[in-house]
């Protein structure tokens, strides 16, 4: 079972998810996923048009942001917004994790609505170490 990590009550990250953890997703509440993979990323991995149909089968939002190494701007800006703007927990998940919760971060920031060192804290609750993109 694929461990979804809780980084504040409107967000949280995991490692690459598989199919039937989508309907495990609504199960627990989640209103919007965001897929961070890019498409291919690993042969096993299932593609963003098999995540949407099984996302809105299930009554879910889906979004791709797919993230290759580290994001850019804009797509930090793009998910800020989202999760702005999403009335609900989201679950957004790349290979390990690393790619959703640096690129939540760094949106955070740029918007201001969290301190780095606040940020730093909330990525280490959830078992990622932050200090380096936001130190």
């Amino acid at each position: 079972m694929t461990d979804f990590r809780k980084v504040t009550d409107d967000l949280s990250v995991a490692p690459q998810i598989e199919l039937a953890d989508v309907a495990r997703a609504k199960a627990e509440g989640f209103v919007l996923l965001i897929n961070n993979s890019p498409d291919g990323e690993s042969p096993d991995q299932p593609s963003s048009a098999e995540f949407e149909a099984a996302a809105k089968a299930a009554g879910l939002g889906y979004v791709h942001i797919p993230v290759r190494g580290g994001p850019t701007q804009e797509q930090a800006e793009a998910e800020h917004k989202l999760l702005a703007e999403t009335d609900g927990p989201v679950l957004a998940w790349c290979r390990s994790g690393t790619r959703s919760i640096v690129t939540w971060s760094v949106g955070e920031a740029l918007a201001g609505t969290h301190s780095r060192q606040d940020l730093i804290q909330l990525g280490a609750g959830a078992g990622y170490d932050l200090s380096g993109v936001l130190g």
